[in-house]
């Protein structure tokens, strides 16, 4: 199976740093590893970060709904499907040539039943009529392959459906008695015998021990329309063979089948399977054609998805199913999370203003020239991240590498910022749903579930707009959202401050307490405060570790 390349992801809630870092980050893995990483995206890209990519020509990464291991993921057992005119013998024939205990009957591709070693030994040990073969519309092919017969005369295209099977042991008087129109005969090379059984209008006759066949009984037989099969073997083993013969659609199971798909979940499948006796079932794919059976081997031998997280370091931000993938590396600037990992991983988080600036310090540590293109995401993320070096979170690292990536890229920092932000609070044509969540992160601060969305503007009036707009969608859906407090921050970057809306119980003497300011009906400014990270959560949990105390 082709090895899928490591996904490189950002949170939930992708904002420009958390894409742009990602970009970059897998394309400095690409180059410094030689292995394939891919950028993926686990949320909606917002339209500053559309902005940002579009003007410098790089495509958005892919959606990645989780890293929970799909059946896709695991290595599956090819076996090749058969077709439903396949002989029992040679159906088992390939079982153990290929050490496998079911076979998948196919139709142009189609799975159309299975076959198991256990049908088959059914088939064996189970008593049949006399008119099994010909009930089963046996090709007269498979009963020359299972007899390893040789066809004198008839058509090796046709099939055996009429009649029944018997053995002519006794002489042509007695013979009359039980042989009937259609009728396959298994005899010798009594001349008599043979006359007798093309007289009685046999379907067939079966001629034992390689006995050679007259030329009479030869033209006899071509003038009735019967069949005759010369075979090297005896009479027993005729007739132990000859059920052998039937095409395995008699015997297949085609009914309320279980079968799976590529995209299914593996922890969905596990639970089916446990509860079946089965041990294999087949993989199809979105055209439902057959790919290849899975058993609960394939899943021990399962390889978890390979992910390294840019821009976050929690659980509940992360990719859907992150806790059963491989993460291999977390490159980040936030406070530590709650994030575990099986094995040790290669850990990065500085203090920094934006998670870029340590993408820009790992292209110099590894002697790596940035692209043009590169740069200038790298720089649209510190520039995104920062305010333009406005939010107490900057550095002069922050702004010392935006400045040499902006040289890089040929981009003014002060006209990159204000077609960014121009671009990312154009909210026009948005519901407010999609404005509440563009840029929204869940905390759990010491058992209180918190949810905080942010929108960055220049525009005064703007904002002004969506402050009438939004408390009452917050209201609607409060209730909905599943968290003890919600927090809208309407962020002036001009003025640097910052509109709180706040909904939950608990949430004004939080806020007041947060801010030491008196609190408005859902409503506060905060001079000063323009970040989430650094300013808004922060100083919530002294808050509430406070009123703890209280």
């Amino acid at each position: 199976m082709k090895e899928r390349p490591v996904a490189v992801i950002g949170h939930r809630n992708p904002d420009t740093d958390s894409i742009c870092s990602a970009i970059v980050y897998a394309n400095l893995k690409r180059i410094v590893t030689g292995r394939s990483y891919e950028a993926r995206s686990a949320g909606h890209l917002n339209e500053e970060t559309r902005y940002v990519l579009r003007r410098f020509g790089v495509e958005e990464p892919r959606y990645l709904a989780t890293v929970e291991p799909l059946v896709r993921d695991v290595e599956l057992q090819h076996i090749d499907g058969v077709s439903e005119e396949l002989s029992l013998k040679n159906a088992w024939s390939l079982m153990k040539e290929a050490n496998v205990v079911t076979l998948p009957i196919l139709n142009e591709g189609k799975l159309d039943g299975l076959i198991t070693i256990g049908d088959i030994a059914r088939s064996y040990m189970e008593e049949h009529d006399s008119d099994t073969v010909a009930v089963a519309n046996t090709p007269y092919r498979n009963i020359l392959d299972t007899l390893d017969g040789t066809l004198v005369v008839g058509d090796a295209g046709a099939y055996f459906d009429r009649g029944k099977v018997v053995i002519a042991a006794a002489n042509p008087d007695v013979m009359e008695e039980y042989i009937d129109e259609h009728d396959m005969v298994i005899l010798g090379n009594r001349y008599e015998s043979q006359l007798c059984a093309i007289e009685m209008k046999a379907g067939c006759i079966v001629v034992c021990l390689g006995s050679p066949v007259s030329r009479t009984i030869q033209k006899l037989a071509k003038q009735a329309g019967c069949a005759i099969i010369c075979t090297p073997f005896d009479t027993y083993t005729v007739a132990r063979l000859i059920n052998q013969s039937i095409p395995v659609r008699y015997f297949m199971k085609k009914d309320n089948l279980i079968a799976f798909h590529m995209d299914d979940y593996v922890e969905d499948i596990r639970a089916i399977m446990a509860k079946k006796r089965h041990r294999n079932f087949p993989i199809l794919d979105k055209k439902g054609n057959y790919v290849g059976m899975i058993g609960r081997r394939n899943l021990l031998d399962m390889k978890p998805r390979q992910v390294i997280m840019v821009d976050h370091n929690e659980k509940n931000q992360a990719v859907p199913g992150i806790m059963a993938a491989e993460i291999l590396e977390i490159i980040d600037h936030h406070r530590l999370g709650s994030i575990e990992t099986i094995n040790p991983v290669y850990f990065r988080n500085q203090p920094l203003g934006c998670t870029a600036t340590i993408v820009y310090q790992m292209y110099l540590e590894n002697h790596v020239q940035i692209e043009p293109a590169m740069a200038g995401l790298l720089c649209s993320a510190i520039v995104s991240d920062t305010l333009l070096f406005r939010s107490p979170t900057c550095t002069p690292v922050d702004k010392e590498a935006a400045g040499a990536l902006a040289e890089i890229a040929g981009v003014s920092l002060e006209e990159l910022a204000g077609s960014m932000f121009g671009a990312g609070s154009n909210l026009s044509g948005k519901t407010d749903e999609e404005i509440f969540y563009q840029d929204f992160k869940k905390f759990n601060i010491q058992n209180i579930s918190l949810g905080v969305a942010q929108i960055s503007s220049m525009n005064r009036g703007e904002l002004e707009d969506l402050r009438e707009r939004m408390l009452p969608y917050m209201e609607r859906n409060f209730k909905s959202s599943g968290l003890d407090i919600l927090l809208f921050m309407l962020t002036n970057i001009a003025e640097e401050s910052t509109d709180l809306l706040f909904l939950g119980a608990g949430a004004r003497d939080l806020i007041e307490t947060a801010f030491e300011v008196g609190t408005g009906e859902n409503i506060v400014c905060l001079p000063g405060v323009v970040s989430r990270k650094k300013q808004m959560v922060p100083a919530i949990l002294r808050a509430i570790q406070k009123l703890g105390e209280a």
